[in-house]
C-alpha cells in the first residue's frame, strides 16, 4: 500500500510539473497557438543522427559515436520549428559534460538539413561552437564570436523574430548578435562530436538563468510605440467622425440609448435613432440577463412577431437556455402574479429543483440544508444583490435602466445595486450585477441624460408550488425540446450544434448537485451573454441593422491580421495585441 501510495505521489508531482511547464510556456508566448503551431518542448527522436542518446523525458543529449574525425559529428533537431508568433523565442543548454575535446555546437537549423555534421557547417544552419568560441553561418568556415564553454556553463540561444536575428548567452551574461537575416521556420539544433559529451535543454519548462522576459517587455514598448506612432492621413477630422460614428452605433446596438444621445450631443452627431425599438430590446435582454427564459421568448414574440417563428435555430437556443435556467431555479412556471420590478419580495429564495429533492452533504461532511445550498449557490452564480434578508437571486434583483448616465453617478462606471458596488462585464451587457464596461467615461458622461426608471413588468413565480409539480414541469419542457430538436433535423451544419446544446441541458438532470457537476458551467450567470448577443443581433437584422456594429467588426478584423501576421511569419505579432493596446 505503501507503494502504491508513494507510486501515486510521484505522479501527482509529474503532472504539477508538467502543468506549471505548460503555464510558463503560455506566459512566455501568449500569441502562439500551438493546435497549429506547436513551441519545441524537447529533443525529437526521429530528426537525429545515430550518434545521438536521448534520455530525461527527450532533454538530455549524449554522443555515441566513435569521435574520430568530423565526419562522425551528430545533431538533433527540436520536435517542432520555432513559431513566428512567439516573437522572441529563447532556449538554453546546460553542458553536464563537455567529454573528451568539446566539439559542441548550439544553434538552428532548418528542416532537411544534414544532421551528420554540426550545426552551422551547412546552408540554412547556425551554431555557436564551444571549443573555439567562433559562430558559423552556414559555412564550414567560422567567425570569431564569443568566450568558448565548458563543463557547467550554460550557454542560451535566443531569436528575435522581428528583426530576424540571433543572439546567445553564456551563464546569463548577454554575447552579442551572431547572425543576422535567418530565414522562417528554422529548428533548436544541438550537436556533439567525441566521446563523453552530454547536454541538458531547458526549452522554457525551467526559468532561464538569463532575463530574456526583461528583452520582451522591450520589444513589446518598442511594437506599441511605432503603431502609435503609424501616420494617418492628413484628414483627421473625417477619421475623427467616421470614430465617433463606430462608438455611436455601438451604443445603439446594445441599447445604451441615453449614453448614445448624449454622447451624439458632445460629438455634435444628429441621431435620429428610435428610443422606443432601443429600450424594447433593452427589456427583453434584461429578462435574459435575468434568467427569465420564457418572458423573454414571450415577449419577443409580442413585440417582434414572425421573428422567432422564421428562425426556429435561434428559438431553440432560447429554449435550450430557459431548460438550463428550470433546472436552476430562476424559470419555474407554474403560478405567476403580474408585477412591476419594484414588486419583487426581498425574502424571496432561488430554488434549484435538482436540490430540492435531497439534502447534500458539504464540504466538513455535515448536512446542508436547503436554505443554505441555495445561499451557497446563489452566491457563487455571481448575484451580488443583498440586505439584511436572506441572499436574494439576480431574478430578484431590481432591474432598472442601468444605463451610463446612472453607472457614472452611481460611481465610476460601476452599477450598484442594494449598496453593492458590481465590477464591470467585458460582453457589453449587464448580467444581473455587472456593468457595462463601455460606459467607464466620466469624462464623456458628466453632461449626459437624465435617469430614467421604468418600471418593467415581468411575472414573478409564486414560490409556493411544490417541487413534484416543478420536477414534471421540467420533464414536460424537455420533452417538448427533445421534439422540437428532432423536427430541426434537415439543417445538418444546425443539427450539430443544436444536438450538442440538447446534450449539454438534459446533462444537468444527472447531478444532484448541477453546479458542482463537469456541465455546470452552464448555470453561470455569464452564459446567459452569448444568449443575448445572438437575439439582440437577430432583433436587429430583423430591422434591417447590421447584425454586429462597425466597431466590434473593426476590432475583429484588426485580431484576423494579427493572426494572419503569424501565418506569414511576422514576428512583431508576438507584441501587438489588440487588448493589451486599448488597455494603454
Amino acid at each position: 500500500m505503501a507503494d502504491v501510495c508513494s507510486g501515486q505521489s510521484v505522479m501527482d508531482l509529474q503532472t504539477e510539473m508538467q502543468n506549471s511547464a505548460v503555464d510558463r510556456l503560455k506566459r512566455l508566448y501568449p500569441a502562439v497557438n500551438e493546435d497549429k503551431t506547436p513551441l519545441p518542448r524537447a529533443w525529437s527522436t526521429k530528426d537525429k543522427y545515430t550518434y545521438i542518446g536521448l534520455s530525461q523525458t527527450n532533454l538530455r543529449v549524449h554522443y555515441k559515436g566513435h569521435g574520430k574525425t568530423h565526419k562522425d559529428a551528430a545533431s538533433v533537431q527540436a520536435t517542432h520549428p520555432i513559431p513566428a508568433s512567439c516573437g522572441l523565442y529563447y532556449f538554453e543548454v546546460k553542458i553536464v559534460s563537455k567529454g573528451r575535446d568539446g566539439y559542441m555546437g548550439i544553434g538552428l537549423s532548418a528542416q532537411g538539413v544534414n544532421m551528420n555534421r554540426l550545426p552551422g557547417w551547412d546552408k540554412q544552419s547556425y551554431g555557436y561552437h564551444g571549443d573555439d568560441g567562433h559562430s558559423f553561418c552556414s559555412s564550414g568556415t567560422g567567425q570569431p564570436y564569443g568566450p568558448t564553454f565548458t563543463t557547467g556553463d550554460v550557454i542560451g540561444c535566443g531569436v528575435n523574430l522581428i528583426d530576424s536575428t540571433c543572439f546567445y548567452t553564456k551563464n546569463g551574461h548577454y554575447l552579442g548578435t551572431a547572425f543576422r537575416d535567418l530565414p522562417p521556420n528554422l529548428y533548436p539544433t544541438v550537436g556533439l562530436q567525441t566521446p563523453g559529451e552530454v547536454v541538458d535543454a531547458n526549452f522554457g519548462q525551467e526559468p532561464f538563468v538569463f532575463d530574456i522576459e526583461d528583452m520582451m517587455r522591450e520589444l513589446r514598448s518598442r511594437t506599441r510605440i511605432e503603431i502609435n506612432d503609424f501616420p494617418v492621413p492628413e484628414s483627421q477630422g473625417e477619421w475623427q467622425a467616421t470614430l465617433n460614428k463606430m462608438v455611436s452605433t455601438y451604443l445603439v446596438h446594445h441599447g445604451y440609448c441615453n449614453t448614445a444621445e448624449a454622447f451624439a450631443h458632445i460629438t455634435e452627431q444628429p441621431f435620429n435613432e428610435d428610443i422606443g425599438s432601443i429600450k424594447n430590446r433593452q427589456k427583453i435582454l434584461k429578462l435574459v440577463l435575468a434568467g427569465r427564459m420564457g418572458e423573454a421568448i414571450e415577449k419577443t414574440s409580442r413585440l417582434y412577431p414572425g421573428l422567432l417563428e422564421n428562425n426556429q435555430n435561434l428559438l431553440f437556443m432560447l429554449k435550450c437556455r430557459q431548460f438550463v435556467e428550470m433546472v436552476n431555479g430562476s424559470d419555474i412556471e407554474i403560478c405567476h402574479k403580474k408585477t412591476s420590478v419594484s414588486g419583487f419580495s426581498p425574502n424571496s429564495q432561488q430554488m434549484s429543483v435538482i436540490q430540492s429533492t435531497k439534502c447534500l452533504k458539504n464540504k466538513n461532511g455535515s448536512q446542508e440544508s436547503v436554505e443554505e445550498m441555495n445561499r451557497n449557490n446563489t452566491a457563487r452564480n455571481g448575484s451580488n444583490c443583498t440586505n439584511d434578508s436572506p441572499i436574494i437571486s439576480t431574478e430578484d434583483c431590481e432591474m432598472e435602466e442601468m444605463d451610463a448616465s446612472d453607472e457614472v453617478q452611481n460611481g465610476h462606471g460601476d452599477s450598484c445595486i442594494n449598496g453593492k458596488s458590481s465590477t464591470s462585464s467585458n460582453k457589453g451587457y449587464q448580467n444581473g450585477n455587472s456593468s457595462n464596461n463601455i460606459d467607464e467615461a466620466p469624462e464623456i458622461l458628466t453632461t449626459c441624460c437624465d435617469n430614467e426608471e421604468e418600471d418593467m413588468d415581468v411575472d414573478v413565480p409564486c414560490r409556493k408550488s411544490n417541487t413534484k409539480q416543478s420536477v414534471e414541469r421540467i420533464l414536460e419542457f424537455g420533452r417538448e425540446l427533445y421534439s422540437m430538436s428532432q423536427r430541426l433535423k434537415i439543417d445538418k451544419s444546425s443539427n450539430n450544434i443544436n444536438e450538442k446544446m440538447l446534450e449539454d441541458a438534459f446533462s444537468l438532470l444527472a447531478y444532484s448537485n448541477p453546479w458542482a457537476s463537469p456541465v455546470g458551467w452552464q448555470l453561470e450567470p455569464t452564459q446567459r451573454e452569448s444568449v443575448c448577443a445572438s437575439l439582440n443581433s437577430a432583433i436587429l437584422e430583423s430591422n434591417s441593422k447590421p447584425r454586429k456594429p462597425p466597431l466590434e467588426v473593426a476590432m475583429a478584423h484588426a485580431q484576423e491580421l494579427v493572426r494572419l501576421m503569424s501565418s506569414s511569419g511576422l514576428g512583431s505579432c508576438a507584441f501587438a495585441s489588440l487588448i493589451d493596446i486599448l488597455d494603454q
